[in-house]
Parts: C-alpha cells; sequence; structure tokens
C-alpha cells in the first residue's frame, strides 16, 4: 500500500463541529494506515494555529486560505454554470498542489472529505478513489427551496440540481462512495442511476466517550445554581437546520413547557448565532451563549437537551454528544435517524410541538427516571457507538485490507 491523499474542505482541527469532528477522526485512522497527505482549507486564525497539530499527523500538508464570503464565488458560479458550493473551494494553488503531490508522492488512494473537494481529482489518476459525502447535499439544498422565499428558493432550487449532478459524476468515479447513515445511502441511491450506486456504503459517525463523560467536567455555574429546568441546544448556530430548530424550540415548544415550568430555561449554545437568534435575547426563557470554549459543562449541567430538528441530514453529534454525558434527549424523528437507540429506553422522540414539550416536561418531574435514560444512554453509545467500531471498515475501503489479502494468499 502506498501513501493516501487525503482532501477535506475544511482543516480537521479543532474537531468542535459536526463536519470537522468526522473528519478530524478519519485522518486520524487513516494516519495508522498509511502516511498521508493533507490538502484542506481554513478560514481563521484559530483554523490556521492548529497547523502544528495537522502537521504532527501529516506527512506533508497545504492549507489554503478561504474567503468566507460567497458574494464572489455566487456570481461566478452563476456564470460559470457550476454549483456555489463547489465555486467556494475552487481555489488554483489547490490544484496546483494535489497536482504536485501526485506526482512526487506515491499516492494509492485519494480520500475526498465533503463533495466539494471532488473536483480536485484528476481524471487521469488511476488509483483507488474514496469519497466521503457524509450526507445528500444536494437533498438538503432542495428541502430548503421548500421553504425560502421566491429568490433564494431559486437559488436553492439551483443548486440542488448541480449538486445532484455532481454527486452522480462522484460516485461514478469513486471506488467507495460513503454516506453517513442507511437513510442517506438509501436516499442518494434512490437519485443515482443503478449502475452508479453499487459503490454506495454507510461509515457512521462515532462518538468519543472518554473525552463526553460526566465524570471529567462540572457543570457550569451559572446554570447550576439557578433554577430550572435547563434545557439545552449545542451546534453551529449559522447552520439553517440549527437556526430553524431553535426558532422551533424557542417560539412553539417552550412557551407550552413554561406553562407548567414556568423557571424553564432554553439555552442556545454554539458559535455564529445568526441575527435572528440573537434578537431573541431577553426573550423569556430563552438564553443565547454563543461560541464556548467547551460544550461539556453546559450538556453537564442541563436537565435535558433537546434536538427538535425537522431538517436533519445523517447522525447528530450534538445527539451522541449529549447521550455520552448521561443526559436525557428529547428529539425529533429526523434528528434520530442514523442512530439505532431505542425510544422511551435511550431517549424520548416527539412528533409533534406538543409531544416534545410533554416530554420535556416529564423529563424534569421525574428525575429518577430521567437519570436512568441517562445512563442507558451513555452505556449505549459507549458500546455501539465509539469511534473505533465506526472506523473499523475504513482498512478495507481504502485497499488495505484486500491488498494484504492477496499478499497473504500468494
Amino acid at each position: 500500500m502506498g501513501d493516501i491523499l487525503f482532501l477535506a474542505h475544511r482543516i480537521p482541527f479543532p474537531p468542535d463541529r459536526g463536519d470537522k469532528i468526522r473528519s478530524h477522526h478519519l485522518l486520524l485512522k487513516l494516519a495508522e494506515l498509511a502516511p498521508v497527505h493533507v490538502g484542506c482549507f481554513a478560514e481563521s486564525k484559530i483554523d490556521f494555529g492548529h497547523d502544528e497539530a495537522l502537521q504532527a499527523i501529516a506527512a506533508s500538508q497545504f492549507i489554503a486560505r478561504r474567503a468566507t464570503g460567497l458574494a464572489m464565488p455566487g456570481l461566478r458560479a452563476l456564470g460559470s454554470g457550476r454549483p456555489i458550493s463547489l465555486t467556494a473551494f475552487d481555489q488554483a494553488a489547490m490544484h496546483d498542489w494535489v497536482r504536485r503531490t501526485l506526482a512526487e508522492r506515491d499516492i494509492d488512494c485519494i480520500f475526498i472529505f465533503s463533495g466539494q473537494m471532488g473536483q480536485y481529482v484528476p481524471a487521469d489518476f488511476a488509483g483507488r478513489v474514496v469519497v466521503d459525502l457524509c450526507d445528500v447535499d444536494s437533498a438538503k439544498f432542495a428541502s430548503y427551496a421548500q421553504s425560502a422565499d421566491s429568490a433564494k428558493a431559486w437559488l436553492y432550487a439551483r443548486e440542488s440540481r448541480l449538486l445532484a449532478q455532481e454527486e452522480a459524476r462522484l460516485a461514478a468515479r469513486a471506488n467507495r462512495t460513503l454516506l453517513v447513515s442507511d437513510a442517506e445511502a438509501g436516499l442518494f441511491r434512490s437519485r443515482l442511476p443503478a449502475s452508479a450506486g453499487r459503490s454506495v456504503a454507510v461509515l457512521r459517525n462515532g462518538i468519543d466517550t472518554q473525552f463526553f463523560d460526566p465524570a471529567t467536567c462540572q457543570p457550569h455555574p451559572d446554570l447550576a445554581r439557578t433554577r430550572g429546568p435547563h434545557i439545552v441546544f449545542t451546534g453551529q448556530m449559522d447552520y439553517p437546520p440549527n437556526v430553524e430548530a431553535c426558532e422551533r424550540m424557542a417560539d412553539c415548544i417552550l412557551p407550552l413547557v413554561r406553562r407548567t415550568l414556568p423557571d424553564a430555561t432554553f439555552h442556545i449554545v454554539g458559535r455564529a448565532p445568526v441575527e435572528r437568534l440573537i434578537r431573541r435575547v431577553g426573550q423569556p426563557g430563552v438564553r443565547v451563549w454563543g461560541e464556548v470554549p467547551d460544550v461539556r459543562p453546559y450538556l453537564a449541567a442541563s436537565d435535558v437537551v433537546v434536538a427538535p430538528l425537522t431538517i436533519a441530514r445523517g447522525v447528530q453529534n450534538k445527539v451522541l454528544e449529549a447521550m455520552a454525558m448521561a443526559r436525557p434527549v428529547v428529539l425529533s424523528a429526523e434528528a434520530a435517524t442514523g442512530i439505532d437507540a431505542i425510544n422511551g429506553v435511550h431517549w424520548q422522540i416527539g412528533h409533534s410541538d406538543a409531544a416534545l414539550a410533554d416530554h420535556i416536561c416529564a423529563i424534569a418531574h421525574e428525575p429518577a427516571s430521567a437519570a436512568t435514560m441517562g445512563r442507558a444512554a451513555r452505556d449505549f453509545v459507549t458500546e455501539h457507538q465509539n469511534w473505533d467500531a465506526m472506523l473499523r471498515p475504513l482498512a478495507e475501503i481504502v485497499g488495505i485490507a484486500s491488498r494484504s489479502g492477496c499478499r497473504d494468499a500468494a
């Protein structure tokens, strides 16, 4: 087995958001299997501050700066007929580095993390290609289009159509196309010609149960010393599904909870809250924290963690983190996708605002039962969702197991 070229749309450090958590653990595992050369993008000083951590793992690396604005990429995309999300990650410097790396290194496998990076696979590359799409972005944009105003709906529908074409191209090009759950894999196959779906496989997300362990951190003091119940939502707060989930919780579910529990407080914890969420500062029972150095104290202090998402792609890391922290979780059916937990044992699923509110109130009124559910949730993810178990198939996926088997047979 030669080396691996790993291309990611964001630097896999720090592992503090969904995509970076997955890419981080993939990179660590790949580096155990073979020398890995990493090309990725960074957007901030914090990102670039982790170049030494990346250097400690990678055989070589290239970190390109990506501007966060979408205005110029959007204009280029509209002029070229390409998806905006591909154009935003299209840089000559990255193309040059990939060509040099392939020319100078013994690369047997190119591992693409996120569909934006598939454009960097040369047409004449003869080695193995693995594309980790995580989830079906084209379907996500189609969902956005259904609820957006007319101008945005047109853009989202265009993005969905063009990304579907790119996803089909990548599936036809790849030796293996990875999705994060059976549901996402089934959705992806349904949108492809039958022949293109043969490469599709599932590689689920895991959870670091040593890091997310209630025994290793103290509850946040501000929450611990004030009346509750404290209801916590964590995530990237400029991500539209998270924004919509928080609005649903604040505007529809929380008022129902506060009829029974007038001191209930909903805590929005995560970086880059959009103006729509910031405007809720001062709304009764709502607290917007923004970016925090560590979400674990907030989870540890919560009476219940919620995930009332209406649009959810793949496996929700926020749910796994809360379960690992032994917290009772109340969530929508959409947010439960891809985790084989048992409703009523490891979490509570609500199919309406009223049902979600009832579950929250029941957990607040029955702390012993809530603690039992939290312990069961942690036991479940420790046994079934740890990263070692989830990434066990990776050697075969990149072609190492099959090749070693051939050598042994010879």
